[in-house]
C-alpha cells in the first residue's frame, strides 16, 4: 500500500474526519490515478485511508478513517447499501430522489439519482471511477433496478484529469422519463439536462412556492432562471392566477412550456420569456410592472471561494432588481448554489439588496437541499444550496 504523508499541522482537518485532502498539504508520497493510500501525519499517525488524485488540486479523498478497513469491492457494496436504505426514513414525496451525495455519504465524487425505474450517475473524481463497475452493479443490486445511465459530464471531472463518459452503464431504455413530485409531474432528458437531468434538489422549496401560492393567492408571479419551470408548476398548482416565466435557454423554456401542458393548466396561465433575467428585470422596472411573487434560482456564480466577490455582486444585482419588482406584502423566494458563497454571506447580499432598493422586508423562512441532498456534521460543504423566502413589508 503507498503512502502519503502530510506536513506538520495538516491532520487537523482529517482528524475531524473532513475528507479531503489538498496537495499543498502533502510532505511526500503519492500513487495511481484513484488509488487507494494510506495517509499519516507528519509524526507518522494513520489518519485515513483515501482516493489519490494526482491531477486534482484536492489530491486525495479519504474513503475511511478505520485503519482496520479495507478498501475493497465489500466496501463499496455496503457503502451503497447504506446510502440507498437510509433513504427511506427521509419524507420524500417523489419518484425522484437523489440516493448517492457525495462525500456525505461517504463515497466522494459519486452522485446517484434515481427517476422512477432508471438510476442516473455521475462519477466526478478518481477513485470512484477506479471503482465504477464495483459501484454500478452494487446500485442495481441494492435498488433491484436494471436500468443505469452514465452522465460523468461535469466540470469537475476534468480537475481529475478525466474525459468526460456518457451513455449507458447498464441496461437501456428511454432518455425522455417523467416523475411524479407532490401533486404534480414533471419531464426531464437525463441525457440532456443539467445535472443528472433535473434539480431534485429543490423539491421542498417548490412545494412551498405553491403553499403560498394557495394561502397568498398570488395574481402574477415571476419565476426567473426557470429552466424546465418546476416552480412554474408548482405556482400553478397553487392556484397562481398567472405566472411568466424566464430563462435564456431556448430548450429548457420549451419544456417548462410541455410541463405546464402536462398537468393540465391553462396555457393562458403561463407566459415564457427566452431572454436574459438581468435584461428582463430591469426592462420590467421601466415598464411599471409589479409581482407579489417572484423566484430567483440563479445558475452557479461562485463555484469556488475565490469566486465569491464577483458573485456576490451578479447575486446583489438580480436581488435589488426583484425587490424593486415586488408589491407589498409579496414574497422573494431567493436562492444561492454557489459552494463560495455561505448562508451568512447571502444572507448579507441580500440585505444589501433591499437596501439598496429602499425595501424593507421580513426574513420569513430559510430553504436549503431537501433532504436526500444531505450535509453532515465533518463535511459543511455540503450545504451548497441556500435560500431565503423574503416578505416586503
Amino acid at each position: 500500500m503507498k503512502t502519503i504523508r502530510l506536513r506538520d499541522g495538516k491532520e487537523k482537518s482529517l482528524l475531524r474526519h473532513h475528507p479531503w485532502i489538498f496537495e499543498s498539504a502533502i510532505a511526500k508520497g503519492g500513487g495511481d490515478k484513484g488509488e487507494t493510500v494510506r495517509v499519516e501525519s507528519a509524526a507518522g499517525q494513520f489518519l485515513a485511508w483515501a482516493a489519490f488524485s494526482p491531477e486534482s488540486k484536492i489530491r486525495a479523498r479519504a474513503w475511511s478513517f478505520d485503519e482496520k478497513q479495507r478498501i475493497e469491492a465489500p466496501f463499496f457494496v455496503a457503502a451503497v447499501a447504506r446510502s440507498v436504505r437510509v433513504r427511506s426514513r427521509f419524507d420524500i414525496q417523489s419518484d425522484g430522489m437523489r440516493l448517492v451525495h457525495g462525500e456525505s455519504d461517504g463515497l466522494p465524487g459519486l452522485i446517484v439519482d434515481r427517476y422512477g425505474d432508471t438510476l442516473v450517475a455521475q462519477f466526478t473524481s478518481a477513485g470512484v471511477e477506479r471503482w465504477k463497475d464495483v459501484i454500478a452493479d452494487a446500485l442495481l443490486a441494492e435498488t433491484g433496478l436494471t436500468r443505469l445511465y452514465e452522465r460523468s459530464d461535469a466540470s469537475s471531472r476534468t480537475l481529475e484529469g478525466l474525459p468526460e463518459a456518457t451513455g449507458w452503464l447498464r441496461g437501456d431504455g428511454p432518455v425522455e422519463l417523467e416523475l411524479r413530485e407532490h401533486q404534480w409531474k414533471l419531464a426531464l432528458n437525463i441525457a440532456e439536462g443539467h445535472k443528472t437531468g433535473f434539480y431534485l434538489d429543490q423539491r421542498d422549496s417548490r412545494h412551498k412556492f405553491s403553499q403560498y401560492a394557495q394561502r397568498l393567492q398570488f395574481q402574477r408571479a415571476l419565476n426567473c432562471y426557470c429552466y424546465t419551470g418546476g416552480f412554474t408548476v408548482a405556482a400553478l398548482s397553487g392556484g397562481a392566477a398567472h405566472v411568466t416565466s424566464i430563462d435564456s435557454s431556448g430548450p429548457a423554456i420549451e419544456k417548462a412550456r410541455a410541463n405546464v401542458a402536462l398537468n393540465g393548466f391553462d396555457a393562458a396561465r403561463a407566459d415564457f420569456l427566452d431572454a436574459d433575467v438581468n435584461a428582463s428585470l430591469r426592462r420590467f422596472g421601466a415598464e411599471g410592472r409589479t409581482f407579489d411573487a417572484i423566484v430567483l434560482d440563479p445558475p452557479k456564480f461562485a463555484p469556488t471561494v475565490a469566486h465569491a466577490e464577483r458573485a456576490a455582486r451578479a447575486y446583489k444585482d438580480i436581488n435589488r432588481l426583484a425587490f424593486k419588482l415586488l408589491e407589498p406584502g409579496g414574497v422573494l423566494f431567493t436562492y444561492s448554489c454557489s459552494g463560495g458563497i455561505s448562508g451568512d454571506l447571502f444572507h448579507k447580499i441580500v440585505a444589501s439588496a433591499g437596501c439598496d432598493a429602499q425595501v424593507d422586508a421580513y426574513i420569513v423562512e430559510r430553504m436549503g437541499g431537501a433532504p436526500d441532498h444531505p450535509m453532515t456534521v465533518a463535511f459543511p460543504e455540503g450545504e451548497y444550496l441556500k435560500g431565503l423566502v423574503v416578505m416586503r413589508k
